[in-house]
């Protein structure tokens, strides 16, 4: 059997490495985030008229292993550690890689749609934002017994859409989109155990099988 791959780790990872070409490429203003909007379009940031009038669509993605500061990327890689191996546990490695992308991928779109066009966006919130959105997913796919996990995250998704709403420099866009995204993908494509009967019948045999739970 083959060892699952630890995509938590392998994100983090990728994004540590970019902050660190970002410092090699910017300068110490890349550290303390005293670096200009420039100095970040220029190592890749979500710029949306540079996507609508450019077509340079790779922004979506590149923006997203960016970060402004130290702090910036302490934050999110603390967040992806967290929320990140809860879903990589719970819906397999893959899935959470697809929850993950894509939510990414829909965060930037929101960026390019609804943001000012040449306000520079950065940073792997929104793909962060998914899987909160798969968290509370998951909890409405286990039914009964997923309420109480909804309930144990609920006061922390309030209190981050309060800071995305209220603080400046924070995108709301992002966030919102990867949110949204995180929810539906994981509402498609994840399926909890099914519980069965501790005793199923073989027709062909005649013998009782032993099985209490059955993967989707």
């Amino acid at each position: 059997m083959n060892a699952p791959v630890p995509v938590t780790r392998l994100l983090v990872a990728a994004n540590v490495l970019v902050f660190l070409w970002e410092i090699a490429t910017i300068g110490p203003g890349a550290f303390s985030g005293n670096a200009t909007g420039l100095q970040y379009v220029n190592d890749g940031a979500l710029m949306p008229s540079a996507v609508t009038e450019y077509h340079q669509y790779w922004r979506i993605v590149t923006g997203a292993f960016l970060h402004v500061s130290i702090i910036h990327i302490g934050f999110n890689m603390f967040a992806l550690w967290i929320f990140g191996r809860f879903i990589e546990s719970v819906t397999g490695s893959w899935r959470m890689l697809v929850i993950y992308a894509i939510s990414l991928v829909v965060s930037g779109i929101s960026v390019v749609l609804f943001s000012a066009p040449d306000v520079p966006t950065l940073g792997a919130s929104g793909a962060i934002f998914g899987l909160i959105g798969a968290l509370f997913a998951i909890g409405f796919k286990l039914g009964r017994h997923g309420m109480e996990l909804i309930r144990a995250n609920l006061p922390m998704l309030i209190l981050n859409l309060l800071f995305t709403f209220f603080f400046p420099g924070i995108s709301w866009q992002a966030h919102v989109g990867g949110l949204i995204a995180g929810f539906i993908v994981t509402y498609l494509i994840y399926f909890p155990p099914r519980r069965v009967s501790p005793y199923a019948y073989d027709r062909q045999t005649g013998s009782e099988l032993d099985t209490e739970y059955q993967a989707p």
